[in-house]
């Protein structure tokens, strides 16, 4: 698995509220053109007071993110949010516009907890 600094969103980011990955990923003007990415999100710190995580995959042609659209969403509830558990690795789909970062929507009151997102050429399904 290929892992460029260039295409992480979270490095062991900090989940207790919601909130976007720290990072953004900026494609280049090629956008969509480019093929064979996968997105994954994993666990790095277990969770405490979280009952639910939503981690969605959003893109937008603008870095600030005015008109972002959703790619992919998943949704996992406090006891899936265990440390080194693989929350997505999917294939980014077709339709990624320049920019892409993670949005982490939390339910309940979260206290600890950390994730790491990134983009990759190849994972195991």
């Amino acid at each position: 698995m290929l892992l460029d600094q260039n295409a992480v969103f979270s490095d062991a980011q900090a989940v207790s509220a919601t909130a976007p990955s720290t990072h953004v990923v900026d494609q280049g003007a090629a956008g969509d053109a480019r093929t064979g990415l996968y997105a994954v999100i994993q666990v790095d710190e277990a969770f405490s007071g979280v009952t639910q995580l939503t981690a969605t995959l959003e893109t937008d042609d603008k870095a600030e993110f005015s008109s972002a659209k959703a790619l992919i969403s998943v949704t996992v509830d406090a006891e899936a949010l265990t440390k080194g558990a693989v929350l997505l690795k999917a294939p980014v789909p077709a339709g990624a516009r320049r920019y892409l970062r993670v949005n982490y929507t939390v339910s309940g009151s979260g206290s600890t907890g950390k994730v790491s997102a990134f983009l990759t050429d190849m994972v195991d399904l």
